[in-house]
């Protein structure tokens, strides 16, 4: 059955009394084959399906992903001009914040006392992953810095002339 083009979600199904559980199938399956318990599972929306956070699709969905970005970057870097001043400094891999900025040309544009300082004004206002919260409740000050050295990103481009780091 198809409405509209998309495939009816458990979430759409045990809303029109089609299903008795909105939990995600996929994530039910994946769980099964690992032996782990099925309770609590994520309601299955189209948003979850599409997202890393179904755990029946997660590795599909992180491929894409990354195989997406790559040709993206590849052409964004093919089609920099010659005397661009901007510098691709991730395209061999992911990084998290922290090991990007022991690199020197990050360690030029600002201190990471700077950046910490200026990370955790903009951090607080993140609201906090409810699978978060025991950790945040531990130590709220060292979780949000803690969180910013961990991001990882996909790409970053600096501007060493006007200090600018691009997160792509």
């Amino acid at each position: 059955m198809a409405v509209a083009g998309n495939t009816p979600t458990a979430s759409f199904l045990t809303k029109i009394g089609k299903m008795q559980s909105a939990g995600c199938r996929l994530c039910k399956v994946a769980r099964e084959a690992r032996g782990e318990s099925t309770d609590g599972l994520a309601n299955e929306t189209h948003n979850h399906i599409n997202s890393a956070g179904c755990e029946g699709i997660a590795t599909t969905v992180t491929a894409v992903h990354h195989s997406i970005w790559r040709n993206l970057y590849d052409s964004m870097h093919a089609a920099q001009k010659p005397k661009s001043k901007l510098k691709f400094v991730t395209l061999d891999k992911e990084s998290n914040m922290s090991t990007m900025w022991r690199r020197e040309e990050f360690l030029r544009i600002c201190s990471k006392e700077e950046l910490e300082e200026k990370a955790q004004d903009i951090e607080v206002t993140i609201l906090v992953k409810k699978s978060q919260e025991t950790w945040y409740n531990l130590d709220p000050g060292s979780f949000f810095i803690n969180h910013f050295w961990g991001r990882r990103l996909d790409e970053v481009t600096i501007n060493e002339a006007l200090k600018i780091v691009y997160r792509i």
